[in-house]
């Protein structure tokens, strides 16, 4: 034994070189890789500040990690349509102000590759949904997938092509997925953007219209409907900003700028790179200063 040097001297010594040199390795292996859920919340949270590519990266590895889960999918989807509505500047507070700015809306044309992206996630989402509802009906990943594939089928139906009663049948199927899934799983918060916005576009329909479409089994309450965006707004994992974007234009439309500014500063808080909520802020501030100057 070296003279002078402590047998407990040499041992710390030891042990500190061995932690330097293993640790590092020891750490990345132990790292929790992220999970698929983990990667879909990266990839919604970049497509709402409009980074499409890094949306799709993520969404894409999610993928990777779990081939039969459609919801990678859906994401991608979702990521098309997102960022058709940014391009064509297509989610704006007035069109659904009113039923007439609603119904006098423009119809839009689709880029013609993020089309194809939409259609083909949609499709092949579809199919792994069905493709484990065949293994148990109860599936919850493919209840909402169907909910959501079949919720975007609506929008791009009515947005796009303005084709009302087609959207509406796949509200309707949306409305049933997403409500087959709620029965047994209630948190499942993303479901109810799709019950929600079915029970809300049919329930704003006028009366006449309301009672012939409840005969052809559709759901129309637009309170109800209301409610349920909002469950979506406060918890959803992947859709909450999406359900605040609408519940904020709801209260527009109600006026009720108070809330509706809350709502559009937390998402410009959340997404500083997606303008279209210092766009709406700016509508409600001009809104309200031309409400102080008629009172003058």
């Amino acid at each position: 034994m070296l003279s002078g040097i402590r047998p407990s001297a040499v041992f710390l010594g030891i042990l500190f070189f061995t932690l330097l040199t293993v640790s590092p390795l020891q750490a990345q292996k132990g790292a929790k890789a992220p999970s698929v859920d983990d990667r879909l919340a990266q990839s919604y949270r970049a497509m709402y500040d409009l980074h499409f590519p890094e949306a799709f990266k993520a969404a894409d590895e999610a993928r990777a990690g779990a081939p039969d889960d459609p919801l990678p999918l859906v994401a991608q989807g979702w990521i098309a349509f997102f960022r058709e509505l940014d391009r064509l500047h297509a989610l704006r507070s007035e069109v659904f102000a009113t039923d007439d700015n609603f119904n006098g809306r423009a119809s839009y044309a689709w880029d013609a590759g993020n089309k194809k992206i939409f259609d083909s996630a949609l499709d092949n989402a579809e199919k792994l949904a069905q493709a484990r509802l065949d293994h148990d009906q109860n599936d919850g990943r493919a209840l909402l997938a169907l909910a959501l594939t079949n919720g975007l089928h609506g929008d791009d139906i009515g947005l796009f092509t303005k084709k009302d009663l087609k959207a509406l049948s796949y509200i309707k199927a949306a409305t049933t997925y997403g409500e087959r899934l709620l029965a047994r799983s209630p948190e499942a918060y993303d479901a109810y953007l799709a019950t929600g916005l079915g029970k809300y576009v049919i329930g704003r329909r006028s009366a006449p219209v309301r009672w012939a479409l409840r005969l052809g089994g559709y759901k129309g309450d637009e309170q109800e409907g209301i409610k349920e965006l909002a469950l979506a707004a406060d918890h959803a994992r992947y859709l909450a900003p999406f359900a605040r974007i609408l519940v904020a234009f709801e209260d527009v439309r109600r006026n009720n700028p108070a809330e509706a500014r809350r709502k559009l500063e937390q998402l410009h808080q959340e997404f500083p790179n997606n303008p279209l909520f210092l766009e709406e802020l700016g509508k409600l501030n001009r809104t309200s200063a031309q409400v102080v100057n008629n009172g003058n």
